[in-house]
C-alpha cells in the first residue's frame, strides 16, 4: 500500500487545537492520512517516555512513522571525526525510530565543500558503507533502513543517480527520492511523466524491484536559483515545481508501495492530501 502523510506539525494539526506530536496519529487517521515524519534536524533529543507514547499511537491508528536524522551529516568530510560524528546522528536516529515505532531513517548524504565533486562523490561512497557497518555494529535488530536522500543544492552530493548508486551497497540503503530537490538541482528539469519515469526505471534497474517498490518520497514545490535550492513552498505556486500529477501516474502504473512524504512550507498535511487525490487506489 501507498503510504502518505506531512512532515511535522502542520498549520491544520496545531489550528485544530492539538499540540503534541502523539497526537498526530488519532488527527491523520481523521483527515485520511497515514504516514509521519518526524525530523531530528537540529539533534536526536528525545525522552524514552515521549517516544513510547508516540510509538503506542501510531500503532494504534496505523501511521508509518519514519524521521529523519539531523541535518548536519556530511560523509563527504575530509575530517574523520566529522564524518564518525555523522555515523552516530544516524545510529542515534536509527535507534530513536526503533523506539518511536518506525524503522525509516532519511539523512542528507554529504556536501562537496571545496574539493572536486568526483573526490567528493568517493570519499561519500566509501564512507557509505562504513556507515552501513556502523549501524549494523551499533544495534540488536536488523528491520532498519536507511535512506540517502536526493539533495537540491549544487554543492551538494546526492543527484538521483548518485543516491542509486549509493543504494547499491548495502540491503539496508533504500533512496529517499525528494522530487523537489531533483527538480531545484536541475533548474526545473523535472517536467513530464517521462523525466519521472527515467529516475524510477533507473531506480528498478539498478536496486531491483524489492528495493525500487518501497522507495522513500519526499515532494514539495520548492523556489531554487542558480546554485539550486532556495526555499521549500506550497502547492499553490504556480511559478516553481514540480507537479505531482506525472509522478503519481508512475507509481499507480508500476504499482509501487512507497512512502510518501509531503514537506510543504506549513500546508503539508493539506498538501498530502491532495497527493493522495492523484492516486486511483489510495
Amino acid at each position: 500500500m501507498i503510504r502518505i502523510g506531512p512532515s511535522g506539525n502542520s498549520i491544520s494539526f496545531y489550528a485544530s487545537g492539538r499540540e503534541h506530536t502523539y497526537e498526530e496519529a488519532e488527527w491523520l487517521r481523521s483527515i485520511g492520512l497515514n504516514a509521519f515524519e518526524y525530523s531530528f534536524g537540529r539533534g536526536v533529543r528525545i525522552t524514552d517516555e515521549t517516544a513510547a507514547k508516540i510509538a503506542e499511537e501510531m500503532r494504534k491508528y496505523d501511521i508509518a512513522i519514519s524521521v529523519h536524522a539531523p541535518y548536519y551529516t556530511n560523509l563527504a568530510s575530509v575530517e574523520d571525526e566529522k564524518v564518525v560524528n555523522s555515523f552516530r546522528y544516524v545510529t542515534e536516529s536509527v535507534v530513536a525510530a526503533r523506539k518511536m515505532g518506525g524503522n525509516r531513517v532519511v539523512f542528507h548524504p554529504a556536501s562537496q565543500g571545496k574539493d572536486a565533486r568526483e573526490n567528493a562523490v568517493a570519499r561519500t561512497r566509501d564512507n557509505m558503507l562504513r556507515l552501513c557497518e556502523a549501524v549494523k555494529s551499533a544495534v540488536d535488530f536488523d528491520d532498519y533502513i536507511i535512506c540517502p536522500e536526493t539533495m537540491g543544492k549544487t554543492l551538494q552530493i546526492g543527484t538521483a543517480e548518485e543516491i542509486i548508486d549509493f543504494c547499491t551497497l548495502d540491503p539496508h540503503l533504500i533512496p529517499c527520492f525528494d522530487f523537489g530537490h531533483i527538480n531545484s538541482y536541475m533548474h526545473g528539469g523535472l517536467k513530464t511523466k517521462d523525466d519521472y519515469r527515467r529516475i524510477i526505471d533507473l531506480a528498478f534497474d539498478k536496486l531491483g524491484k524489492e528495493k525500487a517498490n518501497i522507495v522513500h518520497i519526499h515532494f514539495s514545490k520548492i523556489m531554487y536559483g542558480d546554485k539550486g535550492e532556495i526555499k521549500h513552498l506550497t502547492f499553490e505556486d504556480t511559478k516553481y515545481g514540480p507537479e505531482y500529477g506525472p509522478l503519481a501516474e508512475i507509481i499507480d502504473e508500476y504499482g509501487m508501495s512507497p512512502v510518501i512524504i509531503c514537506e510543504s512550507d506549513g500546508t503539508m498535511s493539506d498538501d498530502a492530501l491532495k497527493i493522495k487525490k492523484y492516486h486511483k487506489n489510495v
